[in-house]
């Protein structure tokens, strides 16, 4: 089954979007337990970073925070397995603030996400949980003293502060979210990350010879991506081997012919890393990009 490679980039991904913000654990261990718990998040407050840039993650990472993440839609027993998890780091944190003598009162216990791809109303109403107008539609909330949430990823409205929950997502959900995901500025904060877990991801599923239609589609739908990000890395590659040599020949080099340069294809570079050699001052540099047309 690919559901175990499907939960590592789950993993693998939250901890790549909440590490500039806090400290986490991927898998967090409970002492004395074979239960391990997927993501364990504490922000710091000396962070720089703005967490505001993740969106609704973010929200959810604003206070110290427990993820479980699923593949695929979490069963009532996964999600009391997650609540059973959820209570026993509280009772590590209040054993720890008696032996440190502090009040109990002053712990901030985790608050619980429990993130499937789809939530029946069955399994919502046995969990009473609701929703709450002050957060988007698709989060349901438990009772107050559990301290925990479902998030029903298919429900949430496609905005840009949702895009790396639905990223999580499945089928169409995810799709869509890939999609926005590529439409973001190269600069994005996550995306070239994302992108690389993504492509990590990919050839997992296709070393595995995953048969599930699913993922078949997702090898398909990624593939362009990572052909388009090899072609840049050789692209970039290629630019800086070329200015280097030219640092090394003729010193430093005025900005205005870098500038030519950053603009050419790969083929072009490759064209002057072959002229090159012929060149004996700058004005021979200056005179080949006269006679190039950025493609």
């Amino acid at each position: 089954m690919t559901r175990f490679i499907h939960d590592q980039f789950a993993k693998d991904y939250l901890e790549e979007l909440l590490k500039p913000f806090g400290q986490v654990e991927a898998p967090s261990h409970l002492a004395g337990e074979i239960r391990e718990i997927d993501v364990l998040f504490s922000p710091v407050s000396t962070q720089t970073a703005d967490i505001e840039i993740l969106g609704l993650l973010g929200k959810l990472a604003a206070t110290p925070a427990i993820f479980e993440p699923f593949r695929n839609p979490a069963s009532k027993e996964e999600i009391c397995d997650c609540l059973l998890k959820s209570l026993e780091v509280r009772g590590a944190l209040q054993r720890e603030a008696k032996r440190n003598k502090n009040p109990i009162a002053t712990i901030e216990t985790p608050k619980l996400w429990v993130l499937t791809p789809t939530a029946s109303q069955t399994l919502l109403s046995g969990f009473r949980a609701i929703e709450n107008p002050n957060w988007p539609a698709g989060i349901y909330f438990l009772a107050d003293y559990l301290n925990t949430a479902i998030v029903a990823i298919h429900q949430l409205p496609r905005t840009p502060e949702t895009l790396w929950l639905r990223l999580l997502g499945r089928e169409t959900v995810q799709k869509r979210a890939i999609d926005e995901l590529e439409t973001l500025p190269t600069n994005y904060p996550f995306q070239q990350a994302t992108l690389e877990l993504l492509y990590n991801l990919q050839q997992t599923l296709k070393i595995n010879n995953s048969s599930e239609p699913e993922d078949k589609e997702l090898i398909m739908r990624l593939a362009p991506f990572y052909q388009r990000d090899k072609q840049q890395a050789r692209r970039d590659g290629e630019e800086h081997l070329i200015l280097r040599q030219l640092n090394r020949r003729f010193g430093e080099i005025k900005s205005s012919l870098i500038e030519q340069i950053q603009l050419l294809s790969i083929e072009q570079l490759e064209n002057l890393a072959d002229a090159l050699l012929d060149f004996s001052q700058l004005a021979d540099l200056e005179t080949w990009l006269k006679q190039q047309k950025p493609q």
